[in-house]
């Protein structure tokens, strides 16, 4: 799933030239950050313990729980690209379904902050899709889900469930990396294409006065 253009540009469709572009190219080093993080992150120069399937997976279930579309077609035109990307697609697709809600939510440690503890969904793959799936993209997906919606709940135990399940201390950090990576890459994408319509606004009102 190689990309030459900067990936943020094109998921916010931001043309050169425009006032966006503008604003993103006053920020070169920060601009160019993200779009390392990226390579580094989906088109690696070593693979290492995590596929690119393993990776575009959890992606595509990020961006979905996160209800980014354009960043959840991205990645998953990436996984299915992948061998078996069709089934891990649909699989993907359904569980990003079942793990639908709100948060943030969850326990803080026994103490003054347990009074701002709240309830949610433990999210758990279905047994339809942990046969397509596998063990591993189990456990990612979980694990996943508690990052985006209830990381008061990460904990040792959590960490020791991705162990077990095949992932290496090296893997667990590159998937909390994505899911990290992904939650930044939507909220600027989200805030620039704010900034564009605002612009669009702005030009429509002054044409309409003159």
């Amino acid at each position: 799933m190689s990309s030459s253009k900067d990936v943020i540009d094109l998921l916010a469709g931001i043309q050169p030239g425009s006032s966006v572009d503008g604003i993103r190219n006053q920020r070169p080093e920060t601009k160019l950050n993200a779009q390392r993080s990226y390579l580094a992150l989906f088109e690696p120069r070593e693979i290492g313990d995590v596929t690119s399937a393993e990776r575009l997976a959890i992606a595509t279930f990020v961006s979905g729980l996160h209800q980014a579309e354009e960043a959840k077609a991205f990645y998953e035109a990436g996984l299915l690209e992948q061998p078996g990307g069709a089934s891990l697609s649909g699989a993907i697709k359904t569980e990003t379904a079942r793990g639908a809600t709100k948060g943030p939510y969850g326990n803080y440690p026994a103490g003054p902050l347990s009074a701002e503890n709240v309830e949610g969904l433990t999210f758990t793959v279905s047994d339809f899709s942990q046969a397509v799936l596998g063990p591993k993209l189990v456990a990612g997906l979980a694990h996943t889900h508690l990052l985006v919606f209830r990381p008061r709940d990460a904990s040792v135990d959590a960490l020791q469930v991705l162990l077990d399940a095949g992932w290496s201390t090296t893997g667990i950090v590159t998937l909390s990396q994505i899911v990290a990576f992904l939650s930044f890459q939507i909220r600027v994408i989200k805030g620039l294409k704010a900034l564009a319509a605002a612009g669009a606004a702005n030009t429509v009102s002054t044409a309409a006065a003159e």
